[in-house]
Order: C-alpha cells, then structure tokens, then sequence
C-alpha cells in the first residue's frame, strides 16, 4: 500500500445507475475508503453524453463534461471507471483509455464477453490493467474468488445463477402460481426487468457472463455465442407445478466443466433438487457454485445486480487498482488466458444428464407404447411416468416422463419425432436434471 498522502483522482465514465452509485460510494465513504487504501480517492471528473439531464447525485459545478478528453488528456487521473453498457461506444473509450494509460474498471459484461481478447491483450502492452469484477454477479466477489483465492486449486466446474430478472420470474410464477407473461410484468413493475427484458429472457446476459466465468476457470477464450443457450420463454406455470410435485425447482443454470480433458458448457432452465443451494436461490439473486479439486465445493449468494450492489463491486475494484492488487491480479489473469487461440482442450457439446419431458397427448390406447418406443429406439431409458389431469394449456392429457441418463442429442432427436406423431397435441418440453457436483459420473443406461 502506498503511503503517500497525496490524493487520487479518479475518472467516471457514465452517470447512469451504476455511476451514480459509484459516486455516491466515493464521496459519501470517503473516509471509510481512505482507512483502506491510506489515500483520499477523488472523483476528479465525471464524462456523460448530455451534460443538461438532472441526476440523482449533486456534484461540484464544472466537474461533470462530455469532453471524455478531460479525463484521458488529464495525467493527474490515474483510475478511469468505464460504467456505460453496450459494445460501441464502450469498446472505443476503453481503448482510449488504456492507450492514454489508465487502469481501467468497468461492469460491462457484454464487452469483455465480446472483445475481451483484444481489451485485455492491450492493457497488457500497454502496462494497464483491466478490473471487472461487477461485471459478474454484481456484489457477488467471484472474480476475485477464482483470480486469488482459489489459485491453488484446478477448478473442476463453475455454475450458477446469474441473471436476476429471470431468476425473479421463474420463482415468482412458482410461488404465486402465476404465468410466465404475469411474471414478467411484475419484474417490470418491480424494476428487475427492463422494457425489453430479451436479453435476460433469452439468456443472452447470463451467457456473457459465464464466457467469463469460463476464462477465468479454465484460463481459455470462448466466443460466448458459441456456447449451447435456451431461454425461459417457452416455460409455464405448468412444467413448475408438475417438477416441484417430484421434488424439483426449475431455475435458469448457467454450468462449465472440466472433465478428462475436455469442457461441456451450455445455459439452459435445469430442474434443481428442492434443498439444494440453488434450487433456493429466491427472488432477483444469484449464486455462483465452484469445485475446485483442493477446496472441493464452495457457494456464494447474494444481490446479482442493482445499484449498490454493482457500485460495491466498482468501487472494490477500483480500491484494489489503486493499492496494487489488481495489476497482479490482471497480470496472473492475463498469463492464465491464450488470447490469441481458441480453447486447445474439446468442447463436449452433449452432456449426459436425466431429463424430465412433459407432453400433451391424445386420451387413447396405445399412445404411452408408441413415445416410450420411439424413447427406446433412441437409447433412452425411461425412469418414471406420471399421466396427469388435462390442463389449460390444450386438448391432450398431460404426460410427465423422467429419464434415466441420456445425451442430449438422442433426446432432440427422440423428441422430434415424438413431436410429429397425430397423437402429440403441442410442442413437448424437454429439460435437464442439474446433479449435485460430487455426484459420480453415470453411463447411458440400457433402454427399457
């Protein structure tokens, strides 16, 4: 820690919920921030697109600009907090940034999701370093949890929860029995969801967020659309009720692995064992799990994003880049990532897990014989079968089946052509049994 009393001064790029934290942080725990870094840190200057609009914090008169030269072109700022969304022109002002030679921190997930190779390999020319632990799981460490605290271990597999709006719809429509579309308002109404809330429905975010999960744990680069991605759209209030009869919560789980030297990615709505650590992850949360082959399992829980949370998570980092914490921490990132190659280990795409299908089908002999054929042709085994009473969702009983493991690929396949028989009266559904992570690894069983 340095001890000079000299104070540093900090740049802010970006107002809006997030930097209006940040500075709130700063300037309101000022003294608390000084006790931990031995200096006063100053927000200098703080760049925002139209300086008319009123905000939500008061500043000193002539401090705020959209000249971002003001902050590039100034020596004195060391520290240049990136706290706008979006890829352009987010990814231009960081490279200004660390080519006028600023430590950069930032939550922008989709950035450094998207071009985070050429972000970080420039910092590294160019002495800099890059902090980002807001950009996952908002006040949730995990970043810093896997660059320092679990350096010793090999990481064996990460997975979480890690988008909150659709955590919040998916327990809401289980708790108060409502549909997917009235969830979904009230997470709007609430503030979790935006206006357009695609990018949390679809899994997009929770997907950006896990390429860095995986750069960090395993050291590799994986294009984050190249990752396997289901959404919650197609989930109904229905497929909830029929999955906690059997003991289970649907939850959207974002899971990286490393086995036998090769890596299986996906994020997808998993059915999770009722008791487990994630399956009580309630409300707009996230959780991150690791097992790492030294600690064996570890959880955190906490608020994923939001305004202080994620203005927490900034302005820890931005503490840890002035006492020097993160340019070793970036420089051990950096040397864990080939930036310049894609993953040399193989990307297992079909995982093995049990599956839980619910159907819609005709009341008539003979239909449960020609499913848990075209199952058996498939190599699927069947585990149990439930008929239900019919429901609002359309002609057709309700047929709930669970299997024992089975890849993913043979279900698709079997599910396809389950889905073009007269007798199947709606799409089917077709979802994963998440395992506990030390439970043993299962072969394909011989089908029924």
């Amino acid at each position: 820690m340095s001890t000079s009393s000299e104070p540093v001064k900090i740049g802010i790029v970006g107002l809006g919920t997030v930097g209006t934290g940040v500075v709130r942080l700063l300037i309101e725990s000022c003294d608390h921030i000084t006790r931990h870094v031995g200096r006063n840190l100053v927000v200098e200057r703080v760049v925002v697109r139209d300086e008319s609009l009123s905000r939500q914090v008061t500043l000193p008169k002539g401090m705020v600009t959209s000249d971002l030269s003001q902050i590039t072109e100034d020596p004195s700022i060391s520290v240049a907090a990136l706290l706008v969304g979006g890829l352009e022109p987010a990814r231009s002002i960081m490279i200004e940034l660390l080519e006028r030679g600023k430590d950069v921190v930032t939550a922008n997930k989709a950035l450094l999701a998207e071009h985070g190779p050429e972000l970080f390999a420039l910092a590294r020319r160019k002495g800099r370093s890059i902090a980002f632990e807001a950009a996952v799981a908002g006040g949730i460490p995990i970043v810093a949890t896997i660059a320092q605290c679990l350096s010793a271990n090999r990481i064996e597999a990460v997975r979480g929860i890690l988008n909150g709006t659709s955590n919040f719809i998916l327990a809401h429509m289980e708790e108060e029995g409502a549909s997917y579309s009235e969830s979904l308002a009230m997470a709007q109404k609430l503030g979790f969801a935006e206006a357009d809330p695609s990018m949390d429905v679809d899994g997009t975010d929770a997907t950006q967020k896990l390429a860095i999960l995986i750069q960090l744990a395993f050291g590799i680069w994986i294009p984050w659309r190249e990752i396997p991605r289901t959404g919650i759209e197609a989930i109904h209030a229905v497929h909830i009720a029929r999955a906690a009869e059997m003991g289970y919560r649907i939850r959207l789980v974002a899971s990286a692995s490393r086995a036998e030297n090769a890596l299986t990615m996906r994020l997808e709505p998993m059915l999770v064992r009722q008791g487990s650590p994630l399956a009580e992850v309630r409300g707009a949360f996230n959780a991150v799990e690791i097992k790492g082959d030294a600690v064996g399992r570890i959880f955190f829980h906490g608020q994923g994003a939001g305004q202080m949370p994620t203005a927490s998570a900034v302005v820890a980092d931005i503490i840890d880049t002035v006492v020097g914490r993160a340019a070793i921490t970036f420089d051990t990132t950096g040397r864990m990532i080939d930036t310049h190659a894609r993953s040399k280990e193989p990307l297992q795409s079909d995982p093995m897990n049990r599956h839980f299908l619910h159907l819609l089908v005709r009341d008539k002999p003979g239909v449960l014989a020609d499913i848990t054929g075209i199952l058996g042709t498939h190599g699927i085994s069947i585990a149990s079968v439930i008929q239900q009473e019919p429901t609002e969702l359309g002609a057709g009983v309700p047929l709930v089946i669970m299997t024992h493991y089975a890849r993913q690929a043979s279900l698709r396949l079997a599910m396809q052509e389950i889905d073009s028989r007269p007798t199947v009266t709606a799409p089917s559904t077709c979802l994963s049994v998440l395992d506990e992570l030390d439970a043993p690894r299962h072969s394909v069983r011989e089908s029924n």
